[in-house]
């Protein structure tokens, strides 16, 4: 492995590392404020943080088949990133409150299995290696959500339901990236989410100054180092990164969770929930082409 590589790969897992410990931000911030506050102000905070990131960052040239968009693209763009990002962040802040940080790491990873099924619905071909990645993630949620007297926590089901956003939510960022500055789409789209989740924070939920700064602490995790830090970082790696190599660390995104409900939050996960997790990561990876397995007379894919 060259320096460079190796610069690259720890990028990685340092972002991967800050996504992970954002779920025990967003755990503990619900000790203090509502959820769609919480979102709100990180993401204005996020949005915020990459403003210089757009001014030192050189954008990415457009897709050369691609017309070129008007004035207005990376704003129309962003606004509708924006309002699905707002759907998934806030059925996974509010279902964090009822679930570990840990369950809701790992779980939350299965938008990664979800978005070539959902691709299908664009004319997309879903592969064998999706199918045998879709199998082993529900196996591992089945073990990581239901318990041996077949109840389900509350959070757990919000959790998987923001993970088809979050899948619905990687696909119109694929249709618009390669269109418009990807950086400055998700400033917008950030700001978007923000001035959803302030709105409806505004009509259901309490807010006070004291509330705020008691959070202050997870919100400005959530909003300068998951958002701005480890987007920048992951921008930085992954122009020289191995795709496969990138894909690997950044799923690594529910080790970290769940490292950081132990240590963290005192977090406890039976023997069950850890071979739970473990096959909802091998289902991530192999619904990645990451892992694959040798084809036998019964496996075509």
């Amino acid at each position: 492995m060259t320096r460079e590589n190796l610069k690259n790969d720890t990028l990685l897992l340092v972002t991967a590392a800050i996504w992970g410990f954002a779920f025990v931000a967003q755990r503990v911030g619900m000790d203090h404020i509502g959820p769609f506050w919480y979102n709100g102000i990180r993401f204005a905070i996020g949005s915020l943080s990459l403003l210089p990131v757009i001014r030192l960052v050189k954008p990415p040239p457009v897709e050369p088949a691609a017309k070129k968009p008007g004035k207005g693209a990376v704003w129309a763009y962003g606004a509708a990133a924006g309002a699905m990002l707002f759907l998934g962040a806030s059925l996974q802040q509010v279902g964090i409150v009822r679930t570990t940080a840990g369950n809701a790491g790992f779980i939350t990873t299965f938008y990664v299995v979800l978005v070539p099924f959902l691709g299908i619905f664009l004319g997309r071909r879903t592969e064998g290696k999706d199918w045998v990645g879709a199998v082993l993630a529900i196996v591992g949620l089945y073990f990581l959500s239901i318990t041996d007297r077949f109840t389900l926590a509350s959070g757990d089901v919000l959790v998987f339901a923001s993970a088809f956003f979050w899948a619905g939510h990687v696909l119109v960022i694929g249709a618009f990236s390669g269109k418009v500055d990807p950086v400055k789409l998700s400033a917008v789209q950030f700001a978007t989410c923000s001035a959803l989740s302030l709105a409806v924070g505004a009509i259901a939920e309490p807010i006070s100054f004291r509330a705020a700064a008691a959070a202050a602490v997870p919100i400005l995790y959530g909003g300068v180092m998951s958002v701005g830090v480890a987007y920048t970082l992951q921008v930085v790696a992954q122009r020289r990164a191995h795709p496969s190599h990138a894909a690997i660390l950044l799923s690594l995104e529910g080790v970290f969770a769940a490292l950081g409900g132990v240590l963290l939050l005192g977090e406890t996960m039976t023997p069950r929930g850890l071979g739970g997790c473990a096959l909802v990561l091998a289902g991530t990876l192999v619904s990645q082409g990451i892992v694959r397995f040798r084809k036998t007379p019964l496996m075509n894919a």
